[in-house]
């Protein structure tokens, strides 16, 4: 398996799940353009892919989403197109919907779903003019079963796959692919920065994230289902995964267990 010579532009790459996927794609030969808000980060994850010397640095905030389209066509001049776009940029959340402002909901669903959707619609003119393109997002299992504490982020991931699965559909014909990620726990940094209810992060390590997949073999999984084009995959512990199907076929079981989860 290999990316050989693709375009792969990844946001949210300066930690976590984009830095480990970045390093894998390096690993396989791809291309690639790293965003974040954070320049200095981005250059340590560039310093170590495997060929570095194959890597562009492009900041964005995806929060500023009214301002995504020149920053997309910087990045299509990088290497002269893009092949795939990885949206992995977001924020999560830690507060229960009663204790959390309304400018905090509204933040969550700025960056993860209107950020992600305006940078897909400024590359969406490349991929239809090349014919192809290939746009993969990272939203979550609490994109298919909310939780507490998580009400807007999980909003935000579900409204993410009602998008995406529309845009498949609208641009078959174009053969533009689309796949959804949907992580369970990832020992990654996403709950020390998750927001809390007054829009502060949490600034803590949960215990579940913490005992997570680790963020390199998350890496290779994800890779491999960006290979296949799979359009929708479940990277994540046994109980997660099981929670999906049995949400599926037994929803009121499922809610049953999920009030039972602590909320503290």
């Amino acid at each position: 398996m290999s990316f050989s010579n693709q375009i792969i532009w990844i946001t949210g790459a300066s930690s976590g799940i984009g830095k480990a996927l970045a390093i894998e794609l390096s690993n396989q030969n791809a291309k690639l353009i790293l965003s974040s808000r954070k320049k200095e980060d981005l250059e340590l994850v560039k310093q170590q892919c495997r060929h570095p010397e194959f890597v562009k640095i492009i900041t964005l905030d995806l929060e500023e989403y009214s301002n995504l389209q020149p920053i997309a066509d910087k990045a299509i001049a990088a290497f002269g197109k893009i092949d795939v776009l990885v949206n992995n940029g977001g924020v999560s959340q830690r507060s229960l919907a009663k204790d959390t402002a309304i400018v905090v909901d509204k933040r969550i669903m700025d960056i993860n779903y209107l950020g992600t959707v305006a940078l897909t619609k400024a590359i969406l003119p490349h991929f239809i003019k090349n014919k192809k393109g290939h746009f993969v997002v990272t939203t979550s299992i609490v994109g298919k079963i909310g939780t507490p504490l998580r009400s807007s982020y999980a909003a935000s991931k579900h409204a993410l796959h009602g998008f995406f699965d529309s845009l498949r559909a609208e641009h078959f014909q174009d053969h533009i692919a689309v796949t959804l990620v949907c992580p369970g726990f990832v020992n990654t940094n996403v709950s020390k920065n998750a927001l809390t209810g007054d829009g502060t992060p949490q600034q803590k390590l949960d215990v579940a994230t913490e005992n997570g997949i680790q963020p390199e073999r998350f890496a290779k999984l994800m890779a491999r289902a960006m290979k296949n084009k799979k359009e929708e995959v479940y990277i994540a512990g046994a109980k997660e995964k099981l929670g999906v199907y049995a949400k599926r076929f037994y929803p009121k079981l499922v809610s049953i267990l999920i009030r039972k989860l602590s909320v503290t």
